[in-house]
């Protein structure tokens, strides 16, 4: 944070602070800085890591390697240092690093100290902005988002992924790193992107610096993150599937995960070629997303027939054999699920040339899991009109902004939607959530996640929505409104007591439960105090409004 030249640019943090970007001149100094400081790290016996990219998952994971012990010897086999393009949208992320604060908000407590040990106590980990960091690696790990982007909500196959960013990267690193560099892909990436993308791009660029004979050293390990309060342990702690191009990759890769995770208690799973491993993971991610798809259809049933689904699910989970099956709430979010089968369909047509059309199951649950929070949205329509009122004319507060419960993640939440779809109608539209602070897929969404790319071009009436600020107290959001949705399942809005929640609004009101936080006592309180309830896979609670008009 200094005082700028008219030529600088600057780039803000989360929290307002302002940082210069580097000019030209400061990269010579930044690479003497980093050359003595790896060259002392050396001396002491460490290996150099190179984590491109310090974002949700990178930042972490680049602490979790600083942070590890040599079991033998107890000391710390790895000096880490956390590249990052010095972009106005992220350059911050670099002072924070190096103040020993997490450029990540994250639920769970161990973030935050990690870091600040790693930077501050042990000092095995610092960032910089420069990619000649590269040049002095003996591992990279990449960690650069590949994103897809649809064209049509709904519809899977009118879209690409997007992996520029990591082809980029990929080039630089191969014009960079020693030949004999491990480069480790931790990113979700189409399957064959390690054979058919960053083989060739890294094997050119040896080529063009006279590397004729040297082969790329390059290994597959995708990550499990999960976020919320164990996101530390989802690194760390959890089952790794890795691959390697050849032999020494192999060996490479599972030594280095060996020394990084608890291999002890979940011991890694080596698979023959990268594009296994990367299979791995979208399978993985698709099957979820198609179990939840399968459900909406069954949602639905339940909704117009009577039914309550969540009893039904409870029901069925007593079974060992179907105790993975999940309530599946206004459609799924976060980063992955909705977006990495989507990754399959694309490689399958475009990395390996295939014309014929054998997807049929994957693409159609993506398109279903995209849609489902329209559905919500309709439900507040319809339990409004039972009241008189209209959507139009109302002020409709919405409970949880997040993917699910207990984290603060935003993208690609089915709260989203919602808010959207609500918008489109006319809805004056309140936010709480005690996770989200500030809902960048709103705020930003002529430029977030990508120019054009915002979930706003799908809908019409949205200019207001950059201006919809997150409510600290729910008090605040519930003052006067016409109707609320709870449409994530935190723990706070699991505890509501109804009575508490009329007091707050001052009169009765539609609640649209998404994510089954009602049982059957809330929501026969509800209808005493006249208030209109409905719900995703709800069907019931009309009996239970019948028996309060009976008696």
């Amino acid at each position: 944070m200094t005082n700028r030249t008219p030529e600088q640019s600057i780039s803000t943090s989360p929290n307002g602070e302002e940082f210069t970007l580097p000019l030209p001149e400061d990269y010579t100094r930044e690479f003497e800085r980093l050359k003595q400081t790896v060259d002392e790290q050396r001396a002491a016996g460490r290996q150099i890591v190179v984590v491109m990219g310090v974002g949700f998952v990178g930042a972490v994971m680049a602490g979790v390697v600083a942070d590890a012990v040599d079991a033998a010897s107890g000391a710390s086999p790895y000096f880490v240092i956390g590249m990052q393009r010095p972009s106005v949208r992220s350059f911050w992320k670099i002072p924070y690093l190096n103040q020993g604060r997490s450029p990540v908000e994250a639920e769970d407590p161990e973030v935050a100290p990690l870091i600040e040990r790693c930077v501050k106590e042990k000092q095995t980990l610092l960032a910089t902005f420069t990619y000649e960091a590269l040049t002095l690696a003996d591992v990279v790990v990449v960690d650069v988002q590949c994103d897809y982007f649809k064209e049509t909500l709904g519809n899977v196959r009118q879209g690409h992924a997007d992996i520029k960013a990591l082809e980029e990267s990929l080039k630089i690193i191969g014009e960079k790193i020693p030949p004999e560099c491990m480069v480790l892909i931790e990113t979700t990436v189409p399957p064959g992107t390690t054979e058919y993308v960053a083989y060739p791009i890294i094997k050119k660029a040896f080529e063009a610096r006279g590397l004729k004979d040297a082969d790329p050293c390059l290994a597959h390990s995708f990550e499990r993150v999960m976020p919320g309060r164990d996101y530390v342990a989802s690194i760390k702690d959890f089952w790794r599937v890795c691959s390697g191009i050849n032999a020494v990759a192999r060996e490479k890769v599972v030594g280095f995960l060996s020394q990084v995770l608890n291999v002890d208690k979940f011991p890694l799973t080596v698979l023959d070629r990268p594009i296994e491993s990367e299979t791995c993971k979208i399978v993985e991610n698709s099957y979820r997303a198609t179990l939840l798809a399968f459900l909406d259809e069954w949602s639905l049933f339940a909704e117009r027939n009577g039914v309550d689904l969540t009893k039904v699910v409870d029901a069925i989970k007593i079974r060992p054999t179907h105790s993975n099956i999940i309530f599946p709430g206004p459609g799924i979010g976060g980063y992955c699920l909705p977006k990495d089968g989507g990754l399959g369909v694309w490689s399958y047509n475009t990395l390996m040339g295939f014309e014929d059309d054998i997807f049929k199951i994957t693409p159609l649950a993506i398109d279903i899991n995209d849609t489902r929070s329209l559905h919500a949205a309709q439900l507040v329509r319809d339990a409004l009109r039972n009241m008189g009122k209209i959507v139009a004319a109302s002020r409709i507060a919405l409970l949880g902004a997040s993917y699910r419960q207990d984290v603060g993640d935003t993208r690609y939440s089915g709260s989203e939607l919602i808010v959207r779809k609500l918008a489109e109608m006319g809805a004056d539209v309140v936010v709480h959530d005690p996770y989200v602070k500030r809902w960048w897929e709103l705020e930003k969404q002529d430029s977030y996640p990508a120019p054009g790319h915002s979930m706003a071009r799908f809908f019409r009436n949205q200019e207001s929505l950059k201006d919809l600020s997150v409510a600290e107290r729910l008090e605040t959001a519930l003052e006067g409104v016409d109707a609320l949705v709870l449409a994530v399942g935190h723990q706070a809005y699991r505890e509501l007591d109804p009575d508490a929640v009329l007091r707050m609004t001052g009169r009765p009101v539609a609640v649209i439960d998404c994510f089954n936080l009602l049982d059957d006592a809330k929501i026969r309180r509800y209808f005493e105090l006249g208030c209109e309830v409905k719900g995703l896979g709800r069907g019931h609670v009309k009996r239970i409004k019948d028996s309060i008009a009976c008696r």
